[in-house]
């Protein structure tokens, strides 16, 4: 029996977001070539005051990005998670951070989150993928297991609950429908893994953190620290609809937002495409002091 004392390992994660080009975009670091991995680093048990600071200075080490809105996630330490630590057992305290995109200056750069998780993005209807792939695999996974059915069911609906991210990915992991299931077994994957692989654990640690900001996109208005100090309204329900994976109702959207007080009119006007020109908004932030729960709530058509 081995009585030595177990080492632990404490290491910052950052899942830090943005919204370009209408797409939910994750900051990832290293190679192209390789397995994209999240910022991280360990913290500095000595120099970091907090957890928080020692995840900012992580952040400007590998990416040099300072980053504004920061909330903490989750912690991961299921034993084997980090092939790499050896004996050691490593904790992971992973934040979530979103910023407004902007190249980073060194060895990193933005990922498409439906890269990732394909299967998410219902714009434009259910993804292929679900009705071609997902859905007949995990029906010949589930089998006659009333267990396996149920868990089925319940992540895939209907109706379809866009908040159970890490659900569907753990679903999907069980039933080795992504290569992160051969990569922990140490086997080389064949390649046919649905969606974009992510080395460790840090897709599980992204898709926590998609299903953390559409939960919260109900009840904060954390949209907005994604969008320009001036938006329209057109740029706002876009960036709900990119981050939710589902499309809106236009005048119903206009009129939620309107009648909440969750932005108020500029008076300056932007020429769009075609048509006249758009009103210009910004967020008020004496919404936060005026109703409980100030967020926008996706309305489904």
């Amino acid at each position: 029996m081995d009585t030595a004392p177990a080492q632990v390992t404490v290491a910052l994660d950052a899942v830090i977001m943005a919204v370009s080009d209408r797409q939910p975009r994750l900051l990832v670091v290293g190679p192209e070539s390789d397995l994209p991995v999240l910022p991280a680093g360990p913290l500095d048990p000595r120099g970091d005051a907090t957890l928080e600071l020692g995840l900012r200075r992580c952040v400007v080490e590998q990416t040099g990005l300072e980053v504004g809105y920061v909330e903490q996630l989750y912690t991961f330490g299921d034993r084997g998670r980090r092939p790499d630590a050896g004996p050691q057992r490593q904790l992971s305290v992973a934040y979530l951070a979103l910023v407004r995109e902007a190249a980073p200056p060194l060895e990193a750069g933005f990922l498409d989150v439906y890269e990732l998780f394909p299967w998410e993005d219902h714009r434009n209807g259910e993804p292929a993928v679900l009705g071609e792939t997902i859905r007949p695999a995990l029906a010949r996974w589930a089998g006659d297991d009333p267990d396996r059915r149920e868990r089925v069911a319940t992540c895939l609906g209907p109706p379809w609950d866009g908040i159970r991210v890490l659900e569907r990915y753990e679903l999907l992991y069980s039933a080795g429908l992504v290569d992160e299931c051969a990569l922990d077994a140490g086997q080389a994957p064949a390649g046919r893994g649905v969606g974009r692989a992510m080395r460790f654990d840090h897709r599980r640690i992204a898709a926590t953190a998609l299903g953390r900001l559409r939960g919260k996109l109900t009840y904060r208005p954390v949209v907005f620290e994604l969008l320009p100090e001036r938006f329209t309204l057109l740029e706002l329900q876009r960036t709900v609809e990119a981050l939710a994976g589902t499309t809106l109702h236009k005048q119903n959207f206009r009129r939620l937002v309107e009648r909440t007080g969750l932005v108020e009119g500029t008076g300056e006007r932007v020429r769009g495409l075609g048509g006249r020109p758009a009103e210009l908004f910004r967020y008020r932030p004496a919404v936060l002091t005026e109703r409980p729960r100030p967020g926008v709530t996706p309305l489904y058509r």
